[in-house]
C-alpha cells in the first residue's frame, strides 16, 4: 500500500465528487476544469485506485471513491467549522449540543430558556439526530444520548422509568381518573412492540385481560403526541413525557414499574470537556434532571 504523502487534490476532489461535474467543481473553485481534473488525476496515482469513472458527458464516483468521499466531506467540514470558529474567535461562546429527535422536542428544547437565561452569551447550536455521533468532531461539544445505563457509570444524567399515561379526554363525566382495571377499554399504544406493556402488566398482577395492542409509534415522541391527543393510553418514558403530565395534557396511571435499563447519558467531546461551557451545561442539565427524578418519585404508586 502507498501512503498518503500529501492532501494536495482532496478538496478538489471533494468538490467534484458533490458536484459530480469537473466543470462545476472549477466554478466553485475558481479554477479551470483541467486543473480540477488534473489534481484529482494526481490524487488517484497516489492513493493507487480510480475515484471516478469518466464518461463522456459527466462522472461518476467509483464505489471506493464514494467511501472516500464521504470520509473527505466529513473531514473537510470539521476543518472548515475550527477555522470559522477560530476565525471569530467564539470557541468558548458557542456551545454544540448533539441529542435524539424526542428528547430534543420533548425535554430540552422547553427547557433551554431556562439555560440561555443563565447564560445569555452562550450561542447554542442543537442537532437533533437519533445516528450515532463522532465525538471527535469539532461539529459537537456535547451529546446526550439515549440507551442502556449502568449504576454507578459517571456519565448516567438519569435512568428512564416506563409509565402508562392518558389524555383526560378519556375520562367518562364524572370519573376522577383510569386505573389499571380500564386498560382494556382502550388501545393501548406502544412503542414498537407491546413488550414493555407486557412486563408492567405482569409486575402488577394484570395480564389477565383482554388487551388491544394495535397501536404502534417508532419513535418515543411520537408515542407521546398520540397519548396527547387522546387515541388511548401509552407506556412512556417519564422523561419524554414529563412537560405534558406537568402541564396537565397528560395523567399518570398510578402502578408498579417493571424495571427498565434505558436512560439518558452526557458524553462530552473529550478536546472539550474541560471547557466552561462544557461544564455549566453538564452542571445545569444534571441539575433539571435530579429536579425531573424528584418529580417523579412524588408521583403516588400502588402498593
Amino acid at each position: 500500500m502507498k501512503p498518503l504523502r500529501s492532501l494536495s487534490g482532496l478538496i478538489d476532489f471533494e468538490c467534484a465528487a458533490r458536484w459530480g461535474s469537473f466543470k462545476l467543481a472549477a466554478r466553485e473553485l475558481h479554477k479551470t476544469p483541467a486543473a480540477v481534473s488534473l489534481q484529482v488525476k494526481q490524487l488517484e496515482e497516489a492513493v493507487g485506485f480510480p475515484l471516478f469513472v469518466r464518461h463522456p458527458r459527466h462522472i461518476a464516483l467509483t464505489a471506493k471513491g464514494e467511501e472516500l468521499s464521504i470520509a473527505v466531506g466529513r473531514m473537510l467540514a470539521d476543518l472548515r467549522a475550527k477555522v470559522a470558529a477560530l476565525q471569530r474567535g467564539d470557541e468558548e461562546s458557542v456551545l454544540r449540543i448533539s441529542t435524539t429527535h424526542s428528547f430534543a422536542i420533548k425535554w430540552l428544547v422547553p427547557r433551554m430558556h431556562r439555560f440561555t437565561k443563565l447564560y445569555p452569551e452562550l450561542d447554542i447550536r442543537i442537532d437533533s439526530n437519533d445516528a450515532p455521533v463522532d465525538l471527535e468532531a469539532d461539529t459537537t461539544d456535547v451529546a446526550v444520548r439515549y440507551g442502556p445505563v449502568r449504576d454507578g457509570d459517571p456519565s448516567t444524567l438519569f435512568r428512564e422509568r416506563l409509565v402508562p399515561v392518558y389524555s383526560p379526554e378519556l375520562l367518562a363525566p364524572g370519573q376522577a381518573e383510569l386505573t389499571l382495571a380500564d386498560l382494556g377499554k382502550w388501545p393501548l399504544l406502544c412503542e414498537k412492540s407491546p413488550e414493555r406493556w407486557l412486563q408492567l402488566l405482569n409486575e402488577n398482577r394484570a395480564l389477565k385481560g383482554d388487551y388491544d395492542f394495535s397501536r404502534a409509534y417508532s419513535h418515543w415522541g411520537v408515542l407521546v403526541q398520540a397519548a396527547v391527543a387522546g387515541q388511548g393510553v401509552a407506556l412512556v418514558p417519564y422523561g419524554i413525557a414529563c412537560q405534558d403530565i406537568a402541564s396537565g395534557a397528560l395523567r399518570q396511571i398510578a402502578c408498579k414499574s417493571a424495571r427498565f435499563e434505558q436512560g439518558y447519558r452526557f458524553l462530552a467531546n473529550p478536546h472539550k470537556e474541560n471547557m466552561g461551557k462544557v461544564q455549566r451545561f453538564r452542571a445545569w442539565i444534571e441539575e433539571e434532571m435530579a429536579q425531573m427524578e424528584l418529580a417523579l418519585d412524588r408521583k403516588p404508586k400502588k402498593a
